[in-house]
């Protein structure tokens, strides 16, 4: 088998059902900036970070092919025979409590903060405007998405918005604040 299949040489793409579309399509759009999401937490992991982190944003890189999967798949047609790859609430319960966990490890905010600090901790907070992104660009598909998988994405970015301040907060290195 290749790496290349000439099937999209003229703009489109299959979606999970086989309908093929554009590349360009709102859908395919969604599921690229979770893709690149992606990406940017696999840089993030190249990082000396915490093990705790770490695990956690593996973890999540294998969500996150899940919710591209569902993304991809507007008939509905793969979650009854892949479970493994359906985004549930237990999913987003898991992110609220990662949340709760970093957030109380460093102090609480009194003002915007600008993004920076360690390596990791901006490449987080890109992430997290990639997260951002993709929330944007998941809540207006026709036909509508799972709102489980809207819920992920929205606590993902608050997640990595308090990831970014642990790892900073761990090494020592002041936020910024905007004034």
């Amino acid at each position: 088998m290749t790496l290349y299949t000439r099937t999209g040489d003229g703009g489109e793409t299959s979606l999970f059902d086989g309908t093929r579309t554009r590349k360009d399509d709102a859908r395919v759009d969604a599921y690229g900036e979770v893709d690149e999401l992606h990406a940017w937490l696999g840089l993030v992991r190249t990082s000396p970070i915490d093990a705790d982190v770490d695990r956690a944003l593996l973890a999540i890189q294998r969500d996150l092919f899940a919710l591209g999967a569902q993304l991809a798949d507007p008939a509905e047609k793969l979650a009854p025979r892949v479970t493994r790859a359906v985004i549930a609430d237990d999913h987003v319960a898991r992110l609220e409590s990662l949340i709760d966990r970093f957030d109380g490890e460093v102090p609480p905010l009194r003002r915007f903060i600008l993004a920076g600090g360690t390596p990791a901790a901006a490449a987080l907070h890109v992430a997290r405007t990639v997260c951002r992104r993709a929330e944007r660009r998941m809540v207006g598909l026709q036909p509508p998405i799972d709102p489980v998988l809207v819920r992920y994405i929205n606590r993902l970015s608050d997640l990595l918005f308090a990831m970014a301040r642990y790892e900073n907060h761990r090494l020592g290195v002041a936020e910024t604040e905007w004034s």
